[in-house]
C-alpha cells in the first residue's frame, strides 16, 4: 500500500521542490492549487516501483514553458488530466502511474491531480532531483532514441483563443520541440504526458526517490520555522536544509552585478555575481543556476548538483526575484550523494546547454568517470 497524500504533504511538497527548483521559476501557487485540488476531490497516492509490475506502462507528467510572468498563460488543473486521457487513448492502454521530470516549486506536483480523478499512481521517482532548463535532462536517457514516443500536450488562455490540445509520436528529440512550440502559441506555459515506458525502464534510468525527498526536505523547513521568533528563525531552516540535503552553504554575500536575459528560444540566459574583487563568486544561470565559478574561474559547482540561493529566513529564490545589492546564501549539494538519473548521465544533452551559456559543464560531470577510465588503462 503506498502512501496516500493528504492535505499537510501539498505546502510540504512546494517548499521542498522549492529548494530543488534550483534558482527555476515555476510557480508555488501554481503546485499548492494542483496539489490542494487533488487532496480535496480525491486521494493520490504516491507508491514505489516495488507496487508496479515490471510491464506497467508509466509518463511523465510535466509542465511545458518558461512563464516568466510576462505572458498571458493560464494553466487549469483539468488540463494536466486531459493530457493523460490524450496520452492513454494513443498509446491505446492504461497507464499505471506517473513521474516527474524534475522536482520543482510546483512540478513535484504534477501528477497529483490525473492520480486522484484517473486513478494513475504518483510514482515516487524523477528525471532529474532538481530542476534543469531542458526536457532532454529530465527524459531518463530517452533523449537521443530513435524509437517513436507518444506526448500530448493541452492547455491555453481561453479568452485569447490559444487554448490548444495535440498529441504527437516520433522520435523524443524531434517532437519535444513541438511540445514547446504549442506552449509558446498558448501563452507560454502548458500541460503535457509524454514519454509511455515500462516501469521496468524506469528503475533502470530515473531518480528514484525523488518526491519523497522533496516531502522530507520540506517537512523539516516547516518544523524549523515552526521553532517560532528567537528559536532560530532563518538560521534554523538553513541548517535543517542543509542537514537533511547533505548540502552546505558554498558562499554567502551581496549580489553586485545581475547580467540574464530572455531569450526567444524561451530561456533566462546568463550571469549572477556575488561579492566583489578577489571574493567575486559568479553563478551561471539557463533558467536555474547550471554552475558557480570562484574569483580566479576555479569551478566551485556543476550541474547536477544542486545550487540554489537562499534568503536570509532560508526561503529559497528564483533567478527572476534576484536583485542587485540583496544578501543571498547559496546552497550547494553534490551530485555524487543525490540519485542521478540516465538523462543527466547521457552526454548527448550537454552540448546545446553549454553552446547557449557558453561555458563547460559536461567535462565536470564526467570528470570523475574519465579519471576511472584513465587508471583503468594504466
Amino acid at each position: 500500500m503506498g502512501r496516500i497524500l493528504t492535505e499537510k504533504d501539498v505546502e510540504a511538497a512546494v517548499r521542498g521542490g522549492s529548494v530543488y527548483a534550483a534558482g527555476g521559476g515555476g510557480w508555488a501557487d501554481h503546485g499548492r492549487m494542483l496539489g490542494l485540488a487533488a487532496v480535496r476531490i480525491g486521494r493520490p497516492e504516491l507508491v514505489t516501483l516495488d507496487e508496479l509490475e515490471k510491464d506497467d506502462w508509466v509518463a511523465t507528467a510535466a509542465a511545458i514553458g518558461a512563464p516568466a510572468g510576462t505572458t498571458r498563460w493560464e494553466m487549469q488543473g483539468v488540463d494536466y488530466v486531459k493530457a493523460v486521457r490524450l496520452l492513454q487513448e494513443a498509446l491505446g492502454e492504461p497507464l499505471a502511474a506517473l513521474m516527474v521530470g524534475q522536482n520543482g516549486r510546483s512540478s513535484t506536483l504534477n501528477g497529483w491531480l490525473p492520480s486522484a480523478i484517473l486513478g494513475t499512481k504518483v510514482l515516487d521517482a524523477v528525471g532529474d532531483i532538481r530542476a534543469h532548463p531542458t526536457g532532454d535532462m529530465g527524459s531518463i536517457g530517452l533523449a537521443a532514441s530513435p524509437e517513436p514516443t507518444i506526448q500530448t500536450a493541452v492547455g491555453g488562455n481561453r479568452a485569447d483563443n490559444r487554448y490548444i490540445e495535440l498529441a504527437v509520436r516520433g522520435a523524443t528529440a524531434k517532437i519535444s520541440p513541438i511540445l514547446r512550440t504549442a506552449s509558446d502559441m498558448s501563452g507560454g506555459f502548458i500541460a503535457s504526458a509524454r514519454n509511455p515506458v515500462r516501469a521496468s525502464y524506469v528503475r533502470k534510468n530515473a531518480a528514484l526517490g525523488g518526491i519523497s525527498m522533496a516531502l522530507a526536505l520540506g517537512e523539516a523547513i516547516l518544523a524549523a520555522e515552526g521553532k517560532g521568533p528567537g528559536k532560530g528563525g532563518g538560521s534554523a531552516v538553513i541548517d535543517a536544509i542543509c542537514k537533511v540535503t547533505g548540502g552546505a552553504i558554498a558562499v554567502s554575500g551581496r549580489i553586485a552585478r545581475k547580467d540574464v536575459v530572455y531569450t526567444n528560444a524561451a530561456f533566462d540566459i546568463g550571469t549572477v555575481v556575488i561579492g566583489s574583487g578577489d571574493k567575486a563568486t559568479t553563478l551561471h544561470v539557463m533558467n536555474e543556476y547550471m554552475a558557480i565559478d570562484d574569483a580566479a574561474g576555479t569551478r566551485i559547482a556543476t550541474f547536477p548538483d544542486v545550487i540554489t540561493t537562499l534568503d536570509k529566513d532560508g526561503e529559497p529564490l528564483s533567478v527572476g526575484q534576484l536583485h542587485v545589492g540583496m544578501n543571498v546564501h547559496v546552497l550547494h549539494v553534490p551530485k555524487t550523494i543525490i540519485p542521478l538519473s540516465a538523462g543527466v548521465l547521457d552526454p548527448s544533452v550537454y552540448p546545446p546547454v553549454e553552446a547557449a551559456m557558453g561555458i563547460e559543464i559536461a567535462r565536470y560531470v564526467f570528470e570523475e568517470e574519465t579519471r576511472k577510465k584513465r587508471k583503468g588503462k594504466k
